[in-house]
This record gives C-alpha cells, structure tokens and sequence, in this order.
C-alpha cells in the first residue's frame, strides 16, 4: 500500500499587485477588524484568476486557487503549464518561501529545495565554502557535509574551481553545485524548479538519473517543474497540469502531456502593447509588440504551413543608455528541444522603437509546436533581458492532415535537393 507523503488541501495565494501587501491603513485595519471578530479575510471574497494576458479590474490577482493533491513516496511528480500558471508559486509555498493565504500543507520529513540559481550562495566564498553554507541552509548539519563533500564536488563537475570565489562561477556551474548539494541532502521530498535548463547536456543527463536514482533506490519523493516536456515525460511517473493558477488534470505523464501541448489556449502569436509600462520587458527593454507571421499569405495571421515562409518580428524600446544592441532568439520545440538560435547587432535609437525582423524559411520547420526564447545583450555580452516563452506558434503539414499521414522524421524537414545520373530531379 503506497504511503502519502505529501498532501495539499484546498491551498490559494492571493497578491495585491503593484504593492507590498494589502497597500493601505484601511486595508490593513479592515484585515484586523475581521481577525479579532473571527470572521473572514474580507479581501479573500475579491480577486481574479491570474491570467497575465487580460487587463483586470481588481487589484487582487489569485496566483493560486484551491489546490488539492497528494503525492505518494517514491513518486516523481511533474508539474507542467505556461509561465504564470502558478508553478513556482505552488513550489515556493512547499519549500517554506512564502506561506498560502488559506489552505494547509501536511508533509512527512525534510523538504529540499532548488528554486532559482545560486539561491543561499555568497559570492565572495569559495565553492567548498558555499557548500557548507548552502548544506546548513537546506539543513544538514556540518558532520553530514564533510562525510559527502568529496561525493559533491565529484558530481558537481567543479572540482578544478571548487576553491575559487563563485562570483568567477559561471551559471551552469552555479547550478551544479547547487544541485549537486541539495541531491546529496538525503531529503525525503526534492523540491526541483527550472534551473535545470541552465545546465549543459551532459549535466542534465547525469541530474536527471540523480533524480531517477533518489526516487527508485531511495523511496525519495521529487517534485519537478519544467518547460522541458521530454524530461518530464522521460522523469516523471505522474504529471500534474496547471494553468491560471488552477490543477487542469493530473494523470499520466504522456496523457497530460499530449493534452497541454494540444490546448488551443497554448498558442500565443502575437502580443501587443500600447504603453511602455503595461509592455513586456524591464528597466533596459521594453517590448511593444511580437509576432510570428505567415509571410507567404495575405492573411498574415493564417495558419502557418510546412511551406510557409516565417516572419519573427519585434517592435522594442531601448532604455539603456548605449546604442547597439545585440538581439537574438532561440527556437525551441515545445519539448524543449533547440531547433537553431540567431542573432544580430543593431542600432537601436536611445529611448525610441526600434522595429526588427527575421525570417525562416519555407520547406524548413517540421510539423510541430514551436517558442521563441528572445535575448538581449549590450556588445560586452552582459545581459539586457531575456524571455523564455515570448511566443508560441505551430506549424502544421496540410499534406498530411488531407490524407498523408506519415510525418517526415526530425526536427526539421528541409527541402534539400535530389539528383539523378548527375542531373536536378
């Protein structure tokens, strides 16, 4: 008989936006009035969904909403959905970051955590220093780290640069040690958020059967979000779907995998902005609008054959103080997969828009669904801004939907030329 481990009942998170919690003295008297009367949080009856892409009317968003499962010991769970959807949050919440506004949380053991690079690192220590500081954070004591430091460094892959500042540290190795510390925490419940997408192929590979070992050898529970659909699928042994702050389905990895990545709602082309303010972006880029084209129609936004030619375009406002720019993307399959990145310099006029574009060629992309992760960088490579889902479009073979039913193998399907005794076919 399986044994709970972990059970989330009826759990929400409501924030104020714009404002450190509820803003006001009216606010807060009201909250306390409430309180000593043993009646409701009367700001809890207002709110809306957090759907990010819809201007609301309260000032209240739920970025969680009665969230109830249980995970078993020795499951790995999955957590899939678009950003915003409330995954970290649900995380952070688990990991003791920050604590829901109603609901509870009934855990059997040790919780660790790795929600975000380097988070409990110094920079001015050493790596073996951080890792005794980060071992004592997630709470080992210091006789548990020195019998598994040498393990740690080992599987870190830092070993050369363990006894240099990790200011020097690069944000894949950041990461590794940071991994590397909390999977060899022993803890009955691995909290695991994104950042392994911040590591290179090997160390993903060797994370992820560290993850795999946890569970199966050591009847550890692990809670995994990702965008990377292949890992969650290859990881997980029951997948959980969320969007706007709510469960969507919860069941088997493939199942609700196929199901997210068909959600008419998924596909978002184009995003638009009037204003500096609501648009994307942050102190150093703002952007006002985006879009994938089909450039080979007259209906712009038509579907987008495997024959179409692609139109990426961006309209952005430089708010740093230099000049040229560099701008480029990486396009990703939905699985996480990275089809080709590119990228350019340019001249972008200080405080104006600036309007660039790129294009993909017909006969290239594979029936699929694809995102644009777009990055900003000053000509020294220091990063600007940067955003992983910025649009997420699909292309389809209408061959194949009239009738063909075989789909052409890979990831791209390029029309390459054929030749018979030396003569174009």
């Amino acid at each position: 008989m399986s044994e709970v481990i972990l059970k989330i009942e009826n759990v929400s998170k409501q924030y104020r936006l714009g404002q450190v919690g509820t803003g006001t003295i009216s606010h807060d008297l009201n909250r306390w009035w409430a309180k000593i009367r043993g009646k409701e949080d009367p700001f809890l009856k207002i709110g809306e969904t957090n759907d990010r892409s819809k201007k609301g009317d309260s000032e209240y968003v739920w970025a969680l909403q009665n969230i109830n499962f249980e995970v078993d010991r020795g499951e790995v769970l999955g957590i899939i959905g678009k950003n915003g959807a409330g995954k970290s949050t649900l995380l952070k919440i688990l990991s003791r970051v920050t604590s829901p506004t109603t609901g509870s949380i009934k855990t059997k053991g040790r919780i660790a955590s790795l929600l975000e690079v380097g988070t409990g690192f110094h920079p001015e220590m050493t790596g073996r220093e951080n890792i005794y500081l980060n071992g004592a954070i997630l709470g080992m004591t210091k006789k548990e780290i020195t019998s598994k430091i040498d393990e740690i460094i080992e599987f870190s892959g830092c070993e050369r640069y363990i006894d240099t500042p990790v200011k020097r540290y690069s944000s894949g190795m950041m990461v590794r040690l940071a991994f590397a510390v909390a999977a060899h925490l022993d803890p009955e419940i691995l909290v695991v958020d994104e950042v392994l997408a911040v590591g290179d192929a090997e160390f993903q590979k060797k994370a992820i059967g560290k993850m795999k070992d946890i569970s199966k050898q050591s009847g550890r529970t692990v809670l995994f979000v990702s965008h990377n659909m292949a890992a969650v699928e290859s990881l997980c042994t029951r997948v959980i779907s969320m969007r706007n702050g709510t469960v969507l389905s919860s069941g088997n990895p493939t199942k609700i995998i196929s199901e997210y990545l068909q959600d008419s709602s998924f596909s978002e082309r184009k995003v638009k902005f009037e204003s500096i303010s609501d648009a994307i972006g942050n102190a150093n880029i703002r952007i006002m609008y985006a879009s994938i084209e089909n450039a080979s129609a007259t209906d712009k936004d038509s579907v987008i054959d495997v024959t179409s030619t692609i139109d990426f375009r961006m309209k952005i406002v430089n708010l740093t103080n230099k000049e040229t720019i560099s701008i480029g993307y990486d396009l990703l399959t939905i699985k996480g997969d990275v089809v080709f990145g590119s990228g350019n310099k340019f001249n972008c006029t200080i405080g104006g828009v600036t309007e660039v574009s790129c294009q993909i060629p017909s006969n290239f992309l594979n029936d699929d669904i694809y995102q644009i992760f777009v990055y900003f960088h000053t000509n020294d490579m220091a990063d600007l801004y940067s955003n992983t889902e910025l649009l997420t479009f699909e292309v389809k073979d209408i061959k194949r939907e009239s009738g063909y039913l075989g789909k052409i193998n890979g990831i791209i399907r390029p029309q390459l030329p054929w030749f018979l005794n030396g003569k174009k076919v």
